[in-house]
């Protein structure tokens, strides 16, 4: 089958090998043999289109990485992680307690350099190809743009100043950039995306079944909506100007599904989100990164299994108490969550259940949503979860529809405004949410009200689902700069009651007292030592 990656064993010698900064070591100790033949690489068509898939396999490859450019996400309240003793990079994270020396650090750091590195690669060098149309070589230049602004995006939420690198020459010195300036590469980037993305691909291998693969128009739309709405608060806190910007941009997508320029629509149900009979025709997906089986080397992530269930999974994550409690009833917490959790036994059980004394090292909700069953191409059914897929092959998705209709609302309303088409799209969330059309949502709301209905309904939506994507749970909380009554909340720990006369609390325990470091994570210390600009000292960051 034709895939997005055709070019790619041609790409791959040239580009994988070169490419890849193996930390921000990579950038500050040279490797002569590693160096790309710029000089002499787009000389033709084929060039182009190999260095473009290249940059996708290099993607590709960051998201396969799974947990290790995702573990910061577990600050967020929907993901808690497991108390064994090899689980303490996850740990760290879930705990606000994150070493320079976590193991996976150095990986989160890695992956968004790799695709930044392909990125330039394109960005200064795909102009020059030959008997190639501009438009081809904008198109090109436009997602390689798009690529570099989304692993920025990535950094700055994640670390705060980092190195701006914007050739593919190594800078031993880099200095750090403000995070006000990394938001403005972000910015320039996108806006370069926006103009010179098609708002279609009609072609293999950047579109398929009608819809698109490779970065759209309408999907840099998007992703301009969320970097405002970042911006808007912590810690640039640009406030109601940003919100409006946020606003203006996810209602240029809205408006643009509405009138036919894109053809965005929600699915009709919940449960067909993460469905592989809509894994390669999702509607309502505006990017993602899709995996082939047949593309060495791709494994899209999972949802980890509680170890003592029947699935025998790694247990890597599960879902936090409070949250799950607060998760409004219905088909999409059905479908987020497994119903009932089967246990060693064979029996299935209500995830709360345990022995006494207890038996089970972790007693949480569990996340089903991404599970696949064995055979590619079928559902996975909870009732009887003997065999899972454990190269998991559903599309990663990096932006939905549904999310675009949460941040219209929610940018409206801390703007300090409420208008029909903020409720109504809204309204199209949770009427799904609840698989029927109760319509919660109206103008009565003040906007505050809409403003917080649509953040909590986003993280309903996104619950979860960790690895990477634009806007997880955990970045809606650093942007509201939620993080610390989360810490306190987990540091108490209280009993939560779960069922009439059950109580139960988080097996991952959160101590020490809060500061502003806790808001990024370290710079990973074999990077501080070979570049004395990434100083981890609180009072330089």
């Amino acid at each position: 089958m034709k895939t997005a990656y055709t070019f790619i064993m041609k790409a791959l010698p040239v580009l994988l090998t070169a490419l890849c900064w193996t930390s921000c070591s990579d950038f500050l100790e040279e490797d002569p043999k590693g160096q790309l033949p710029s000089d002499t690489y787009f000389s033709n068509k084929e060039d182009l289109d190999a260095s473009l898939t290249a940059l996708y396999s290099v993607i590709a490859s960051s998201q396969a990485s799974n947990n290790l450019c995702g573990t910061n996400f577990l600050v967020g309240d929907d993901i808690s992680t497991h108390p064994s003793s090899n689980k303490q990079p996850l740990r760290e994270h879930d705990q606000f307690d994150v070493k320079d020396n976590n193991s996976w650090l150095s990986s989160m750091w890695e992956q968004r350099f790799k695709v930044i590195k392909a990125a330039n690669f394109i960005i200064n060098n795909a102009e020059r190809t030959p008997e190639v149309s501009k438009d081809d070589i904008k198109v090109a230049i436009a997602q390689a743009h798009y690529w570099r602004a989304y692993s920025y995006f990535y950094l700055v939420t994640t670390w705060g100043r980092v190195p701006i690198m914007l050739k593919e020459e190594i800078d031993y010195n880099a200095p750090l950039k403000t995070e006000e300036e990394v938001y403005e590469l972000i910015l320039s980037d996108l806006k370069i995306a926006e103009t010179d993305c098609p708002a279609l691909y009609t072609k293999e291998p950047y579109g398929r079944n009608g819809m698109n693969i490779a970065v759209s128009e309408g999907a840099v739309k998007a992703t301009m909506a969320y970097v405002y709405m970042c911006m808007a608060g912590w810690p640039l806190n640009k406030g109601v100007e940003y919100y409006k910007l946020a606003a203006a941009k996810a209602k240029e997508v809205i408006d643009g599904a509405d009138g036919g320029s894109y053809y965005y629509k929600l699915l009709p149900e919940y449960s067909q989100v993460y469905s592989w009979e809509y894994n390669n025709k999702n509607t309502e997906l505006l990017l993602g990164i899709y995996y082939n089986r047949d593309a060495a080397g791709q494994s899209a992530p999972l949802t980890d299994f509680l170890q003592d269930m029947k699935q025998a999974g790694w247990g890597d994550t599960n879902g936090e108490i409070n949250f799950w409690m607060n998760f409004p009833e219905g088909p999409r917490k059905d479908a987020t969550y497994f119903p009932k959790i089967m246990l060693s036994d064979g029996k299935l059980y209500d995830w709360w259940y345990d022995t006494d004394p207890a038996s089970r090292e972790v007693v949480a909700p569990v996340f089903m949503k991404t599970v696949e069953g064995a055979v590619r191409g079928t559902e996975f059914d909870y009732t009887n979860p003997a065999v899972v897929n454990a190269s998991g092959e559903k599309t990663f998705q990096l932006l939905r529809l549904s999310q675009v209709y949460c941040w219209y609302a929610e940018a409206t309303g801390r703007a300090g405004e409420i208008n029909e088409q903020a409720v109504k799209v809204l309204n199209e969330v949770r009427n799904r949410a609840d698989g029927e059309k109760t319509n919660r949502y109206t103008t009565d709301m003040s906007p505050d009200e809409l403003a917080e209905a649509a953040y909590n309904e986003h993280g309903w939506e996104i619950a979860g689902y960790h690895w990477g994507g634009i806007a997880s749970r955990a970045r809606d909380m650093f942007r509201m700069y939620r993080y610390k009554d989360h810490f306190e909340f987990r540091k108490k720990n209280e009993p939560i009651k779960v069922a009439p006369g059950v109580f139960r609390k988080e097996a991952v325990t959160v101590t020490g007292t809060w500061d502003d470091s806790k808001m990024y994570v370290p710079y990973p210390y074999e990077d501080v030592i070979l570049n004395s600009n990434l100083d981890n000292s609180w009072k330089n960051r």
